[in-house]
C-alpha cells in the first residue's frame, strides 16, 4: 500500500541476570545490544516512513503510564514512538548500560501494548509489532496471560522472541533456532526454572498467535546478529512507466514498464558544513565570473556562454543554441522496427544501467490478450522484437531488444538497451588456433575441464536437485555496507579512527570454502601440466655509434637535423589530428604544423599567423599579449629556418608604427625584454637590415630622444662625494 508505515516497539530486558555468562562467553546483555543496535542502524539507513519506541525493563528507575500503586515497576520507556534517527543510535551506544534491578516480562509486555495503542491512535500503520529480547531468567505471573493473547489478537499486534538460547532440540526454531553455538546451551540442565518456565509461557503465547508457524518467530540472539549485520537496503517504490508499444502505424497495445534491474546509487546526502558548528546554514557559497586579467573584472553570469573546442579552435555555443540543437521528438515511444532471432543479439553487447520488465496494464483484458500473443509467439519462435524505446520528450531515443519472458505466475517483455555504432569497440588480435606453440595437449584440456568442473557453483541437495552456492542476488554492494558502516561509527563515535571492514562483508565476497577445498587437487594439476619457466631478458644489441663511436654515422649537422626533424612528430601531435589553419587555442603550434606539412602556401600561413595576432591584441590583457608574442616568436624561428625574411621584417616594422595609436606599449615593453627583433643579413642572406639596424628597431622614439639631447655636465654630486670622502 503506497505510503504505509509500521510501528515497531523494541523491548529490551537490562536486568542483572543479563549480564551473567559463563567463561569466555559474551554476556546476554551485550549481544542483546548489538541486535537493537544492528537493527536501528538498518531502519535509520534505509530511510523508512516506519516508526520505533525502544522500552527498557529491569532498570534501576521506574518511567511508564501505567506505573500506579506499584505496578509495572522497574520499566522504562526510553523512546517514544518516532522515526529513528542518530540520536536514538547515539542514546543506545551512551547510555544504555545493564542494571541492577529486575522485571517481569509480561508486566513489560503489557507496556508494550498500552504504548503502541496510545501512540497509533488516530493514525494509519499497516502493522504493529513488539520485539522481545530477554533471558527469561526473572520470574513471571502467568495469572492474566489469556488476557494478553486475547489483547493482542484485537490489536492485531505481532510479537517476535530474542533468546539466548533455541527453543528445543526436537524443534526449529525460527530464523535458525535450531543451531546451538558454545554461547547457547541447550535444553537440559543449563536453563534455570524460572528460564524453562518462561520458555513454556513464550511458546503458548506464540501457538495462541499463530498455530501453525508461531514458533517461527522465536530466534536466537546469535542468529539474528548474523541476519542483521547487513545494512538494510533502501526501499524504492515502484514506480510504472505507461506507454503504447506499437507495431507499424495500425497495431497499438497499451503497456506499462517496471524496472527490474537497476544500477543502484546512494543517494547524494553530503553537504557542506562548518567545521566548528557543524551547521549548514553557517556556510555559504558564491560563485563569481572574472577575466583573466589584472583587475579581475568581474562578468556577470548573463554575459557568458558556453564553448565547445572544435578541433583547434572554440566554438561559442548558447543556450539558445543547445535547445536547438536538442533532438525533439512525440514523447514516450516503445516502437517495434522489427524482429530478429535470439541468437543474433549476443550477450556481450546489452549496454545501459537498466532491465525493464514490460506488462499489460491489470485493467486492460484486451492489452492483456494482444501482449501474450506476441509473447508466445516470440517464445516459440526464439525470437526478440528491437524496438525504439524513449523514456519522454526530453530523453533521447534508444535501440533495444525486447526479450520474451514466461514465468509461473506471470510473462513479460524483458527491454534491454542495445549499443550504436559509436558505442561498439573494434580490436583485432591474432588467431591462436593456427599457432602449433599455443595448441594445448589432450591432457592439458583434461586439466582445465577438471578445475572448471571443481569451481561450479552448484551443488546437490538432499534430494538431488542443484542449487545454486554463491547467489549473487543476495549478497549486498560492498561499498554501500562499508559506507553506512562508516557513518554509523562515525556518528555515534566522533574522533576515534573507523573500524576495519567486517569479517562476514570480507567472507561475503570470498570463495565458498566448499569450493576452496574441492579445487585444490586440480590446481595443483593445472601446475604441472602447465609449467612456468623464467625467461631471461635478452641483451641489447649494441649500435654501431657504441661500438665504432661517432665516425661510422652520418656528419653531426646531419643528425642533428634529422633527430629534430624526427622529436617534432610525437604521439600528442598524432593525436591532434591533421591541423588546416591557425586556430586560437594555440596558433604558435598550429603554424609551426601547418609549415612543416606544407599543405598551404608559405604567405597563406604567415597570413592566417598574423590575422590570429591581430585578433588577440584586439583583448588588452596580458594573457592575451604571451600568447600573441609565443606567435612571433614561431614566425621569427621559422622565417629564419626556411631563409625568408622579408614577411617577417614587415609585419614587425608595421607593428611597432602602430603601437602608439593602439595603445600598446605595454605590449611593446614585453617584446623590447624578450629581445625579439628584425632578422638582420647576418641570420638569413636575403634580409634588407644590418645588424646594427636590428638593434637600433629596439630603441622607441622616446629613448632616441634622450640619447640624441646634449648631455650638461654636473659635477656637483662629484665634489661632494670627494669632500665626504
Amino acid at each position: 500500500m503506497a505510503g504505509a508505515k509500521a510501528a515497531l516497539v523494541l523491548c529490551m530486558d537490562v536486568g542483572f541476570s543479563m549480564s551473567n555468562s559463563a567463561p569466555a562467553e559474551e554476556p546476554p546483555f551485550e549481544l542483546a545490544k548489538k541486535i537493537v543496535q544492528k537493527f536501528v542502524q538498518r531502519q535509520v539507513f534505509s530511510e523508512t516512513k516506519d516508526e520505533l519506541a525502544l522500552v527498557l525493563f529491569g532498570t534501576d528507575s521506574t518511567k511508564n503510564q501505567l506505573d500506579q500503586d506499584g505496578s509495572y515497576q522497574n520499566i522504562t520507556v526510553h523512546r517514544r514512538l518516532m522515526m529513528p534517527d542518530f540520536e536514538l543510535l547515539e542514546e543506545i551506544e551512551h547510555q544504555i548500560h545493564p542494571e541492577s534491578q529486575q522485571a517481569d516480562w509480561l508486566d513489560a509486555l503489557v507496556v508494550c501494548m498500552d504504548l503502541l495503542q496510545t501512540e497509533t491512535k488516530g493514525k494509519k500503520y499497516n502493522q504493529l509489532n513488539i520485539v522481545f529480547l530477554t533471558d527469561l531468567s526473572t520470574q513471571a505471573s502467568p495469572d492474566h496471560l489469556d488476557v494478553i493473547i486475547e489483547n493482542l489478537k484485537q490489536a492485531d499486534i505481532t510479537l517476535q522472541f530474542f533468546l539466548p538460547f533455541p527453543l528445543e532440540d526436537d524443534k526449529e526454531g525460527g530464523g535458525g533456532g535450531d543451531r546451538r553455538g558454545p554461547s547457547q546451551p541447550g535444553m537440559g540442565k543449563g536453563l534455570s526454572t524460572e528460564q524453562k518456565e518462561g520458555l513454556k509461557m513464550v511458546k503458548h503465547i506464540m501457538l495462541s498467535l499463530d498455530e501453525e508457524d508461531g514458533l517461527d518467530e522465536v530466534y536466537t540472539f546469535n542468529n539474528a546478529i548474523e541476519q542483521l549485520c547487513m545494512f538494510k537496503r533502501v526501499e524504492r517504490r515502484p514506480v510504472s512507466w505507461p506507454c503504447q508499444l506499437t507495431i507499424g502505424g495500425s497495431l497499438s497495445i497499451r503497456i506499462v514498464g517496471y524496472k527490474a534491474v537497476f544500477d543502484e546509487k546512494l543517494k547524494k546526502t553530503w553537504i557542506t558544513v562548518d567545521a566548528q558548528s557543524k551547521q549548514r546554514d553557517d556556510v555559504k557559497r558564491e560563485t563569481v565570473y572574472c577575466l583573466d586579467d589584472d583587475n579581475e573584472t568581474e562578468v556577470q553570469r548573463d554575459n557568458t556562454i558556453q564553448g565547445f573546442r572544435y578541433g583547434s579552435d572554440i566554438v561559442p555555443f548558447s543556450k539558445v543554441d543547445q535547445e536547438q540543437m536538442k533532438y525533439t521528438h512525440d514523447g514516450k515511444c516503445f516502437a517495434v522496427l522489427g524482429f530478429t532471432k535470439q541468437n543474433t543479439v549476443h550477450r556481450h553487447h546489452f549496454m545501459g544501467n537498466q532491465v525493464m520488465k514490460v506488462f499489460a496494464p491489470k485493467d486492460d483484458e484486451h492489452a492483456g490478450v494482444a501482449l501474450s500473443a506476441l509473447i508466445h509467439a516470440l517464445h516459440e519462435l526464439k525470437m526478440v522484437a528491437i524496438v525504439r524505446y524513449a523514456y519522454d520528450r526530453r530523453s533521447n531515443p534508444q535501440i533495444g531488444a525486447a526479450f520474451p519472458c514466461i514465468k509461473q505466475h506471470y510473462e513479460c517483455l524483458m527491454y534491454i538497451q542495445l549499443p550504436f555504432m559509436e558505442d561498439l569497440r573494434q580490436f583485432t588480435f591474432p588467431s591462436l588456433e593456427n599457432n602449433k606453440k599455443f595448441t594445448p595437449s589432450d591432457t592439458q584440456l583434461s586439466a582445465v575441464d577438471s578445475l572448471i568442473d571443481s569451481m561450479m557453483l552448484v551443488e546437490e541437495d538432499e534430494n538431488g536437485e542443484q542449487k545454486d552456492m554463491f547467489k549473487a542476488h543476495h549478497i549486498p554492494n560492498p561499498a554501500f555496507q562499508r559506507h553506512f558502516q562508516c557513518l554509523h561509527h562515525r556518528g555515534v563515535s566522533p574522533g576515534t579512527s573507523l573500524p576495519p571492514i567486517e569479517p562476514w562483508l570480507k567472507a561475503a565476497l570470498e570463495r565458498p570454502t566448499t569450493i576452496d577445498e574441492r579445487c585444490q587437487a586440480p590446481l595443483e594439476e593445472m601446475k604441472r601440466k602447465f609449467p612456468l619457466t623464467e625467461v631471461e631478458k635478452k641483451k641489447q644489441l649494441k649500435t654501431s655509434a657504441q661500438i665504432f663511436g661517432q665516425g661510422s654515422e652520418e656528419p653531426d649537422a646531419k643528425k642533428a637535423k634529422g633527430d629534430e626533424e624526427e622529436g617534432d612528430y610525437n604521439l600528442a601531435d598524432i593525436a591532434e589530428g591533421s591541423v588546416t589553419s591557425v586556430g586560437s587555442v594555440d596558433p604558435a603550434r598550429d603554424f609551426r604544423t601547418l609549415i612543416k606539412q606544407k599543405s598551404l602556401p608559405y604567405g597563406e600561413v604567415c597570413q592566417q599567423l598574423i590575422d590570429r595576432t591581430e585578433q588577440l591584441l584586439s583583448n588588452k590583457n596580458t594573457h592575451y599579449y604571451m600568447k600573441s608574442i609565443t606567435c612571433i616568436q614561431a614566425f621569427r624561428e621559422q622565417s629564419v629556418k626556411l631563409g625568408n625574411a622579408d614577411l617577417y621584417n614587415s609585419y614587425l616594422q608595421s607593428l611597432k608604427k602602430s603601437i602608439p595609436s593602439r595603445g600598446l606599449e605595454v605590449f611593446w615593453d614585453l617584446i623590447v625584454q624578450d629581445a625579439i627583433t628584425l632578422i638582420s643579413k647576418d641570420e638569413v642572406e636575403g634580409s634588407s637590415v644590418s645588424k646594427d639596424e636590428a638593434k637600433q628597431f629596439m630603441v622607441t622614439e622616446d629613448k632616441k630622444e634622450e640619447e640624441t639631447a646634449p648631455v650638461v655636465e654636473d659635477t656637483s654630486d662629484v665634489d661632494d662625494l670627494l669632500d665626504m670622502m
